[in-house]
């Protein structure tokens, strides 16, 4: 079965529904009801003046959507795209938009009792776009609450005053 059909087949049952997917070594999750679509890598129309790790632009039938790079987004080192390199189309707060990551893996279930609170790393470094940690198995997943990041102030993307 692939991972398309599993996003089709979500349901909000006992746990929630995470897309996988891996940002170098480390693997992420995010909410499954914001993933629109799952596409490959394809170049982008780089915009001047925008931030690193908004990639550009792409025409997704007709809409022209941004493109994040979660890499540079989340200073994980240069980024490579190659065969495994995909973007996950989202839909956040009825805007859509991509990010690339380096590779999905799965969609993953995780009772309330699998997700561990995100620790408290102080001032060196952020949690507020984290959900948690989920474990299933041997697995850990980062469950990053994809809602509060593409919304930041940071990332300009949802409501940006200079927009206006």
């Amino acid at each position: 079965m692939s991972i398309t059909q599993n996003i089709s087949q979500a349901t909000d049952g006992a746990g929630n529904e995470y897309l996988a997917f891996t940002l170098g070594s480390e693997e992420y999750g995010i909410d499954i009801l914001k993933v629109q679509e799952i596409r490959g890598y394809e170049a982008v129309t780089r915009i001047a003046n925008a931030p690193d790790f908004i990639k550009g632009v792409i025409n997704l039938r007709g809409i022209i959507i941004p493109v994040v790079d979660m890499r540079i987004k989340f200073k994980l080192g240069t980024p490579t795209y190659d065969q495994f390199t995909v973007v996950i189309i989202l839909n956040i707060a009825g805007r859509v938009m991509g990010m690339v990551v380096d590779s999905v893996s799965d969609v993953t279930t995780l009772t309330p009792d699998q997700v561990k609170p995100a620790p408290d790393m102080g001032s060196a470094f952020s949690t507020d776009y984290l959900i948690g940690l989920g474990t299933v198995d041997e697995r850990m997943l980062i469950l990053v609450d994809i809602d509060r990041l593409m919304s930041s102030a940071e990332m300009g993307l949802i409501d940006n005053k200079l927009a206006a």
